[in-house]
C-alpha cells in the first residue's frame, strides 16, 4: 500500500478560480495533498499574474496563492476549448469556480449540467453575494461583502468614518469556508456516494463573523445599535490599545480574574475596590478614566519590553502592535512555521504565510511550487484525458491551448 503524501492525497480537484477567495479553498486542499488542476483562461490567465509585487517577470501574489497546483491555460471561448473543460468535469472529484454567479451557466457548466457529466462530482461555486437573493448579480470584492455584512460600520473611531483592514479576511475567510464544505461533503460522499452542490458566499462568512452585535442588537429590540468604538472594546474594560514607547499595546482584562492580575501587575490592589471599577459593568461606564490610569501607568516604564514582561509575569492578555516587518521576523512565527520560506524558480526564496493547519499524522508541510502559465497543458491532457502528442500539438497550434513563462 503506497504511503499517502498528506490526508486529501488522491483527489481531484478542478479548478477554474482567480484573485483569492476560491483559490485560498484550493490552495488549502493542495497543501492537504490533493491534485490540483488549475485552468486559466487563455491568454491572461488568473489576473494575479498582473498583481504586484513582481520580480523577473513573475508575480508574488501569483506564487502565494498557487503553490501546489498544475495550470493549464485554455481559450474557452473556442468550441474545443469548452470541450477540454467538460472532459476534464468528468475526471474530477471536486469542481470550484468563482465566476460572478451566471457565467458558467453559460458555459454550459451549471451544476445541472455537470451532474450529468460526473453524477459523484462535488461542485462548489464561490461568489460575493451567493448564488440566489436580491444582491447575486452584483459585481463585487472582499471590501464589498464586508460593508454589506456591518463588518466595516464596526471598525474605526467612534462618531469617525469607518475603515477597513488592509488585510483579505472575507476572501481567506471565505476560502476556508469553501475548503471545509468541500471536505465535509467529500467525507459525506464516501458515506453515500452522493455528491452535491455548494453555494458558498464572501457575505455570508463575514456576517458569520458578528460575535457579539447580531444577538446584542436582536435581544435588546433594537435599542443597542452596535458601531465602532475606535481603540476600545464598547462592552468590557478594560480591552483597549494603548500607547507604549515604541509600540501601541493591547491589553484584555475585562474578564474579572484578569483584572485582578492587572490590577496586581500595577502594583493597585486598590482599583479592584475602587467603585468606580468594582464590577464589569462599572468599568464599563468609567471606562474613559480607567483607560487613563492604565495608560499613565504604562508609560511610567522604562520600555515596551519592561511592559510586556510586567504583564506577562503576571498573566495578562496583551501584545505589542507589531509590524508586518516584526511579525515576520518574530522567532515564534519562525519555529512555527506561522512564516514559511520557500523558494520559486523565479522569484528566488521568498517568505509566505505558512499553512495553518496542523496535523499529527503529517508534520512535515508539503514542498509545493507555483506553475507557470499553462505548464502543465501537455501533462493533464496526456495523463488525464490520454490525449496523444499529436492531438496536444495540434490544440497548441490552434490557440486552444496556451502557455507563458509567468
Amino acid at each position: 500500500m503506497t504511503t499517502p503524501r498528506h490526508v486529501l492525497d488522491g483527489y481531484t480537484v478542478l479548478d477554474i478560480t482567480q484573485y483569492i477567495a476560491g483559490p485560498t479553498a484550493t490552495r488549502m486542499m493542495a497543501e492537504m495533498g490533493a491534485e490540483i488542476i488549475k485552468v486559466e483562461i487563455a491568454t491572461a490567465g488568473d489576473r494575479t499574474h498582473e498583481l504586484p509585487l513582481h520580480k523577473n517577470g513573475r508575480s508574488g501574489y501569483y506564487v502565494q496563492q498557487n503553490r501546489g497546483k498544475k495550470s493549464i491555460c485554455i481559450d474557452v471561448k473556442q468550441p474545443a476549448g469548452l470541450k477540454l473543460l467538460r472532459e476534464l468535469v468528468a475526471k474530477a472529484d471536486v469542481f470550484v469556480e468563482n465566476f460572478a454567479p451566471g457565467v458558467v451557466a453559460r458555459m454550459g457548466l451549471d451544476y445541472a449540467a455537470v451532474k450529468l457529466l460526473n453524477p459523484n462530482i462535488i461542485m462548489c461555486s464561490i461568489s460575493t453575494f451567493g448564488q440566489s437573493g436580491p444582491l447575486a448579480h452584483l459585481p463585487g470584492y472582499d471590501f464589498i461583502a464586508q460593508a454589506y455584512s456591518g463588518i466595516t460600520s464596526m471598525i474605526g473611531e467612534k462618531d469617525g468614518q469607518a475603515y477597513f483592514p488592509t488585510a483579505a479576511l472575507g476572501d481567506v475567510g471565505t476560502g476556508i469556508n469553501g475548503a471545509l464544505a468541500i471536505v465535509a461533503a467529500l467525507l459525506h460522499r464516501e458515506k453515500t456516494g452522493v455528491g452535491q452542490y455548494l453555494d458558498i458566499a464572501l457575505l455570508d462568512s463575514y456576517f458569520y463573523c458578528h460575535h457579539t452585535a447580531v444577538q446584542m442588537y436582536s435581544l435588546s429590540d433594537g435599542r443597542i445599535k452596535p458601531t465602532r468604538s475606535g481603540r476600545h472594546l464598547p462592552y468590557g474594560a478594560p480591552c483597549s490599545i494603548y500607547r507604549g514607547h515604541d509600540h501601541y499595546i493591547i491589553i484584555i482584562g475585562g474578564v474579572e480574574h484578569q483584572w485582578l492580575q492587572l490590577c496586581n501587575a500595577m502594583n493597585r490592589p486598590d482599583l479592584a475596590e475602587d467603585p468606580r471599577f468594582h464590577t464589569g459593568a462599572a468599568r464599563v461606564d468609567n471606562m474613559d478614566a480607567l483607560f487613563d490610569i492604565i495608560q499613565g501607568w504604562l508609560l511610567s516604564l522604562p520600555s515596551d519590553d519592561a511592559i510586556m514582561a510586567r504583564l506577562n509575569e503576571f498573566r495578562v492578555p496583551s501584545a505589542p502592535v507589531l509590524s508586518v516587518e516584526e511579525a515576520i521576523n518574530h522567532p515564534h512565527m519562525r519555529q512555527r512555521g506561522t512564516v514559511t520560506r520557500v523558494h520559486d524558480r523565479l522569484l528566488g526564496d521568498v517568505d509566505l504565510p505558512g499553512f495553518p493547519l496542523r496535523f499529527s499524522a503529517f508534520p512535515q508541510n508539503l514542498e509545493l511550487e507555483a506553475p507557470l502559465l499553462g505548464e502543465h497543458n501537455g501533462e493533464i491532457l496526456s495523463r488525464v484525458l490520454d490525449y496523444t502528442p499529436e492531438q496536444i500539438h495540434e490544440l497548441e497550434h490552434s490557440g486552444v491551448l496556451f502557455s507563458k513563462r509567468v
